[in-house]
């Protein structure tokens, strides 16, 4: 668990973005959030709510799918970003670790890695050093270095998929659902490095997660969407006590723990949104 959010520069501002899809969709209404140097922020919420939309804005990639920003403003230290492409934003620092572990399935896990640094100009030796620390991380990446991606588990796959966004030496790092499909036991190790390249490294992340639970255990504030709209945010620790977190999130209530099924949706739309 991470200790209090720090305290300080932010780096990654959104500010009440609305985002459309092929002219009609309207996906995001009005989402702001800010993500400070250092830190580890949780943007939560179900499947449909907008995590991933939100992310894709943050990294100019809602083109792509026919998607645009109508609305709102991001800024990176300061500065807008919204006319840049994204390869000029990992240049400035802010890479994307794509939904379902995106890999080149054809390369090896190294050469996976490598490709992370293709925008880098600090030379061969800086790149070897990375990919050494990479590897310190990720012992099983060094284990599995000359197999095919696609012939590894899923497992090392989200691995190699955040590897090689380390390998671009990010400032921020924006993380959409790590643990999608893997076991616990993994979903643990992730998050667990993810917690140690934040305090050793310096990186800062925003993690778009179902996961609730992990999430805010591992994070130092949290936003949650409902869709499209940011409908609660606050420390980690306040929204793992918070009540209604509890019992739509976490599956618990004051008598004890709930299904999902038994929550009904309209009663967190009509206490979050009227």
């Amino acid at each position: 668990m991470l200790d209090a959010a720090p305290q300080g520069e932010t780096l990654l501002e959104v500010n009440n973005i609305e985002v459309i899809y092929n002219h009609v969709i309207l996906v995001l209404k009005g989402v702001s959030l800010s993500v400070p140097k250092g830190g580890v922020t949780a943007l939560l919420g179900g499947n449909g709510a907008g995590k991933t939309t939100t992310l894709k804005a943050i990294s100019n990639l809602l083109a792509s799918e026919r998607g645009d920003i109508t609305k709102g403003s991001i800024l990176y230290r300061g500065e807008p970003v919204g006319a840049l492409n994204p390869a000029e934003l990992v240049r400035r620092g802010v890479i994307q670790v794509m939904e379902g572990r995106h890999c080149f399935e054809h390369l090896t896990i190294e050469e996976n890695l490598m490709t992370g640094a293709f925008t880098r100009r600090d030379g061969s030796a800086a790149v070897a050093r990375d990919l050494e620390m990479v590897y310190a991380y990720f012992p099983r990446l060094k284990v599995r270095r000359k197999s095919q991606a696609g012939y590894t588990s899923g497992g090392e796959q989200q691995m190699c998929a955040i590897g090689r966004a380390i390998m671009s030496r990010p400032e921020t790092v924006l993380l959409d659902e790590p643990s999608m499909g893997l076991a616990p036991q993994l979903v643990e190790e992730i998050f667990g490095i993810v917690k140690t390249l934040n305090e050793k490294e310096g990186v800062s992340f925003l993690l778009a997660e179902q996961n609730t639970n992990v999430a805010l255990r591992f994070a130092h504030y949290g936003y949650i969407l409902e869709s499209g709209r940011v409908v609660m945010d606050g420390p980690a620790a306040a929204l793992r006590e918070n009540p209604d977190v509890k019992e739509f999130y976490l599956g618990m209530s004051d008598t004890g723990r709930k299904s999902f099924r038994e929550v009904r949706s309209y009663r967190r739309r009509k206490r979050w949104l009227a």
